[in-house]
C-alpha cells in the first residue's frame, strides 16, 4: 500500500479528496495545523474503512512540515501522491497598492517555500517507488493576477512556475506533476467545483498523467 499525503486538510475539498484516494486503496496522511480537526477527519475516514492518520504541521515551519511528511511515510507507507492545497490566510489578500515588500514574505513562504519543502521531502520515496504524482491546487489568481489579492496572485504565480518546471524535469522519472485551477468558490451544489467533483478530477489527473495545467471550470470573462 502506498500513501496519499494531503497538505491543507480540511472538511471540504480535503476530506473529499482523501476519501477518493482512500477508496482507491491508498492510506491517507492528513497534514494541517489544527490537531483537533485532524482527529475528527481521520475518525470520519476510519469509519468508512480508510486507513488515515493526521500529522500536525504548519507550512510556514519548514522543520515541522518535513517531519510530518517523514512521519507519515514511516507510519503509513511510502508517499506516492502528494497534494499541496493549503488555504491562504486572509491577510495575504491585500490590494496591490496596499501591499509592501514585507507583506510578501508570508505568502511566498506559504505557497513557494512550503511547496519546495514538501516536494523535497517526498521525492526520494517516489524515486524509490519508481512512480509518483505531485498535485498543486490553486485559485484563478495563479493564472490571472488579481490586483485586489496581490499577495496570493504573486505567490500563486511563483508556485505555478515552480510546479511547471517540475513537470518537465520529473516526467522522465515517471513522476507526474500537475496543477488544478479552481476559478471560483468551492460549493457543494456546483457541478464541476463541488468538493466531490474536484476530488474525482484530481484522482483522474493522477491516473491519466497527461497535461500540466487543468481547469475545474473555464475562467470567467
Amino acid at each position: 500500500m502506498t500513501t496519499f499525503a494531503l497538505i491543507g486538510a480540511g472538511p471540504g475539498l480535503g476530506l473529499s479528496t482523501a476519501r477518493r484516494f482512500g477508496a482507491a486503496g491508498h492510506s491517507v496522511a492528513l497534514i494541517a495545523r489544527n490537531a483537533q480537526r485532524l482527529d475528527g477527519l481521520t475518525a470520519e475516514l476510519a469509519g468508512e474503512g480508510i486507513e488515515a492518520r493526521g500529522f500536525a504541521a504548519d507550512v510556514l515551519d519548514i522543520e515541522s512540515l518535513t517531519a510530518a511528511l517523514y512521519a507519515a511515510a514511516a507510519a503509513l507507507g511510502p508517499i506516492e501522491i502528494l497534494q499541496y492545497s493549503p488555504v491562504p490566510r486572509a491577510d495575504f489578500m491585500k490590494a496591490v497598492l496596499d501591499t509592501s515588500a514585507d507583506d510578501l514574505d508570508a505568502p511566498l513562504a506559504f505557497s513557494v517555500k512550503g511547496a519546495v519543502t514538501a516536494v523535497n521531502a517526498v521525492l526520494p520515496g517516489m524515486r524509490e517507488l519508481g512512480r509518483g504524482t505531485l498535485l498543486f491546487v490553486n485559485g484563478s489568481s495563479a493564472v490571472r493576477p488579481n490586483p485586489n489579492v496581490a499577495g496570493t496572485s504573486i505567490a500563486f504565480a511563483a508556485e505555478s512556475a515552480y510546479a511547471h518546471m517540475l513537470h518537465g524535469t520529473l516526467a522522465p522519472q515517471n513522476i507526474h506533476v500537475a496543477q488544478l485551477i479552481i476559478p471560483g468558490a468551492i460549493r457543494p451544489d456546483a457541478e464541476h467545483s463541488s468538493p466531490d467533483a474536484l476530488a474525482q478530477r484530481l484522482y483522474a489527473i493522477h491516473r491519466e498523467r497527461d497535461a500540466f495545467r487543468h481547469y475545474a471550470e473555464p475562467l470567467p470573462d
